[in-house]
């Protein structure tokens, strides 16, 4: 249940291996946060914008017999993003070492051997979390107790930002280096060093952009589903997993259908997941007091718009980076409240494709990092201002006159994540990703409360982001039984 990226990742793989698999969707299309906008002529991806180990997205294809490449159009984007920072430099990442040196030595001469160095520490961590374990279940405590020489030889209790700063000292360039988290949900200043692999996995696959918008990897693994014999169900709100015998059995939908399952397979936000869809008597670890302590992620504002006029200068992806950083990571992790200033991820995804605004027109959205709503902020009073206050920083910063180019407007704010999306407290991530909260830790991909259930998507095993869901996907095939064994 659920038609995220992990919901129907998992149902490829399920489907390979001899299950019969229907997949239900709240919504009235697929894609949970990777759904699309279609408005006036413009189309916007909702959530996820960057592409990076695309060969997770190769193996899906290959299982269900079909060539990746034969569908998706899918395109390398150089440099990956611009950072602008608030004193008005600017550092474009990408996959060019020596670009990368010449970008650093101008930022700072004296981090560039620091910052080579880092990219080492990076690579190491890559390979441990993302390659050896991103698709290893963490089942049983013996299974973190494997791993913890290891994660205490690559510094894991340090944070992101701790790590860094062991590397470089221009404060830019800590930035440049630790922001990554934030791309999953966490803050850079607690999330643990591990998620420092980011930098050099984005080094080693690349950061790409699907033609058509993301929407068409989307659309790609619901043929590859339908091609398996499987089916996908919109406007399909499961409102219980049943039980038989403490068991996972099936689904009760809203409107009071039961449908029978050999195994069920939630894609839900994990704490909607235990909190909402089972009995509190049926869990044992996922207690209603344990989902309340459990500290969940920041949530996001976003602004789609589209313009009458083209911005050239502008790339892909850009990262506007406000007068704070600490100060304005713990308003948003810690005191949960609303800031009077921000930073900024802009999406022009016009860049790469033209074809998703009409002639001489350009789609954007602009995401702004925000508290979930276990904070007091009132989102039905502080949108448009927001909303106001972002136009302004775009218009003096890379969007001159965006106010007289505006043609077509949709906002995305906590109350959407939470209302739409299920998402608890508005959290767009899911639980955050701090070290108590990672592996072992983090809701088991196989439930430890609930024979045949499973769990993938960012609240699970490995977390957050399109590569994690994914992998959570591929965990299934380590714990979930093949079909055979339900075999009547």
């Amino acid at each position: 249940m659920g038609a995220g990226f992990g919901g129907l990742a998992a149902a490829v793989r399920l489907g390979a291996r001899g299950y019969r698999v229907t997949v239900l969707e709240r919504l009235e299309q697929p894609g949970g946060r990777a759904c699309v906008f279609r408005q006036d002529g413009f189309t916007f991806d909702a959530g996820p914008t960057i592409v990076t180990a695309p060969q997770l997205f190769e193996e899906l294809w290959a299982l269900a017999g079909r060539r990746f490449s034969d569908d998706i159009d899918l395109r390398s984007i150089s440099p990956f993003y611009r950072l602008s920072f608030a004193d008005g430099t600017d550092l474009d990442v990408s996959a060019n070492p020596e670009a990368m040196r010449r970008a650093v030595a101008r930022l700072s001469p004296g981090d560039v051997d620091g910052y080579e160095r880092f990219l080492k520490a990076s690579e190491q961590l890559c390979r441990l979390g993302f390659e050896e374990l991103g698709d290893v279940p963490f089942g049983s405590w013996t299974d973190m107790a494997r791993i913890a020489p290891a994660l205490i030889r690559h510094s894991a209790w340090r944070s992101v930002h701790g790590l860094v700063s062991q590397y470089v000292k221009d404060e830019r360039l800590r930035i440049a280096l630790s922001f990554h988290p934030l791309f999953i949900g966490g803050n850079p200043f607690r999330a643990t060093a591990i998620y420092a692999l980011i930098a050099y996995l984005e080094r080693k696959w690349g950061v790409h952009f699907p033609i058509g918008g993301t929407g068409r990897l989307v659309d790609g693994l619901v043929s590859l589903i339908e091609g398996q014999g499987g089916r996908l169900a919109c406007h399909a709100d499961v409102a219980e997993i049943t039980l038989a015998g403490g068991r996972a059995s099936g689904v009760r939908l809203a409107f009071g259908e039961t449908i029978p399952a050999d195994i069920v397979v939630s894609n839900a936000d994990a704490a909607w997941t235990y909190g909402k869809l089972l009995p509190a008597a049926a869990r044992k670890r996922w207690s209603d007091a344990k989902l309340a302590r459990a500290r969940q992620s920041m949530s996001l504002f976003v602004w789609y718009f589209g313009t009458d006029r083209a911005y050239p200068d502008v790339p892909h992806h850009t990262i506007l980076l406000g007068p704070r950083y600490k100060g304005l990571l713990t308003d948003i992790f810690d005191r949960k409240v609303l800031a009077d200033d921000f930073s900024l991820y802009l999406h022009r995804p016009t860049a790469t494709d033209p074809a998703l605004a009409p002639a001489g027109c350009e789609a954007f959205y602009v995401l702004s990092p925000v508290p979930n709503l276990a904070g007091t902020t009132d989102w039905t009073a502080a949108a448009e201002p927001y909303r106001a206050a972002i136009q302004r920083r775009l218009e003096e910063t890379v969007l001159p006159g965006l106010g007289r180019h505006v043609v077509t407007s949709r906002l995305m704010t906590p109350l959407d994540f939470r209302d739409r999306l299920n998402a608890w407290q508005g959290a767009a991530f899911g639980l955050e990703p701090v070290l108590t909260q990672s592996a072992w830790f983090r809701p088991h991909n196989a439930s430890e409360d609930i024979d045949g259930l499973y769990l993938v998507g960012a609240g699970t095993h490995p977390g957050a982001g399109v590569p994690g869901v994914l992998s959570s996907a591929k965990v299934l095939d380590r714990v979930v039984p093949h079909a055979a064994a339900f075999a009547r």
